[in-house]
């Protein structure tokens, strides 16, 4: 016996045919949308709670309408149908319906996805991909080398070919901007290691050559290597986020598009300004770390200014003063150059670029204590 019950929702109208044999068929017609989706699901899982059913079949023949809303509609009775383990089938449904339906993933949109535990790789594997990665940054390091020589070659050919608005802003933004923290570090340095000297050199009644010891390390030593780190920490990082912002944009291609070269326009200006600022840092941070031992001395070694100026002096010579300052400008170098680099390197998105920042200023602070332990390996046998 088949039982049919027309009934109306909203646009929708459907009507359910109860046929002992073929199981239940819901026939819909018109429109299936937002307006009509909640009341026409309120109402199936009444008319289906507590029903026997053997299958369900949703006839779709005279749905002249159908959007995501409406698809849901019919997932829901599909899971209905599978609450109680009766067969499921949509049947007649128009081209435009369909369409919509296979849109939509209809046949995928109650299936559980499976979380499968991903192995990490093998030893040999993150060797392999290490040794290909290392190999390939080697190849782009030696390439950019010969980038920057042929770019500074061109601009010492052509002077007017420098962005002078940008190397100024470069060496504002890097020596002027830096010299406060400069100042207060190499301050606060000095003055400690005068006091922590002075605990010794007291026993001895030599207060006196405190003044010789702040003042030769921090010139030979401690004032290049300071203002280097500082400016790898402050500098060095902008250096590589700004190029890596510039790479993930695509600012950079555009530029070598435009006919600019991107080293040329980018590195030569940050370069040159800083080799110029730094190992004039150098020389005030000297000078700070001059006066914060010199505050010691009066206030706790019961020494006059001019007489730890006056040892200061006959302590130190020209040597020292330039070996520092060569020393500034070769840290200068590398930090510009690595932050560069860096930048140059980043792929992908804003993660990469935070990658490239970090790895400018480890790197950078790595070369320069590497170059420092070479220099003075080089000074001591050549003195």
């Amino acid at each position: 016996m088949t039982k049919t019950t027309p009934k109306e929702s909203q646009s929708c109208q459907y009507e359910v045919v109860d046929d002992p044999e073929k199981g239940l068929t819901i026939r819909l017609r018109g429109a299936m949308n937002a307006a009509n989706a909640p009341g026409l699901i309120r109402e199936f899982r009444g008319m289906l709670k507590d029903r026997d059913l053997s299958s369900l079949t949703v006839d779709l023949g005279e749905v002249t309408y159908l959007d995501d809303f409406g698809t849901l509609v019919l997932t829901e009775l599909r899971n209905m149908a599978a609450e109680v383990k009766a067969a499921f089938k949509i049947e007649n449904a128009r081209n435009k319906v369909a369409q919509m339906l296979e849109v939509l993933h209809f046949d995928r949109l109650d299936r559980k996805i499976s979380f499968e535990k991903v192995r990490p790789p093998g030893i040999f594997v993150r060797l392999g991909d290490a040794t290909f990665r290392h190999a390939s940054d080697l190849k782009y390091l030696i390439s950019f080398i010969g980038s920057v020589c042929l770019s500074l070659i061109h601009v010492c050919l052509h002077p007017r070919s420098l962005r002078r608005e940008d190397t100024f802003l470069c060496m504002q933004r890097t020596g002027v901007d830096a010299l406060p923290i400069v100042g207060l570090i190499s301050f606060l340095l000095g003055l400690i290691m005068a006091f922590m000297s002075s605990v010794q050199l007291q026993q001895f009644g030599a207060n006196i050559y405190v003044a010789s010891l702040v003042s030769l390390a921090m010139t030979r030593e401690l004032g290049p290597i300071m203002t280097a780190i500082i400016v790898a920490g402050r500098s060095g990082s902008a250096f590589a986020a700004e190029i890596g912002t510039m790479k993930v944009s695509e600012e950079v291609d555009a530029l070598f598009t435009m006919g600019f070269d991107p080293t040329r326009f980018l590195v030569v200006p940050k370069m040159i300004a800083s080799v110029i600022v730094v190992p004039v840092l150098t020389l005030f941070s000297d000078l700070f770390a001059i006066l914060g031992g010199m505050v010691v001395g009066v206030f706790i070694l019961d020494l006059t200014a001019s007489a730890y100026i006056d040892q200061t002096l006959k302590t130190l010579t020209l040597f020292d003063v330039f070996w520092g300052f060569f020393k500034g400008a070769i840290f200068a170098l590398l930090i510009a150059w690595v932050g560069c680099l860096r930048g140059f390197r980043v792929t992908g998105g804003a993660a990469s670029v935070g990658q490239a920042t970090t790895s400018a200023v480890v790197s950078s602070i790595f070369l320069i204590i590497l170059t420092d332990s070479v220099l003075s390996v080089i000074l001591r046998y050549w003195g």
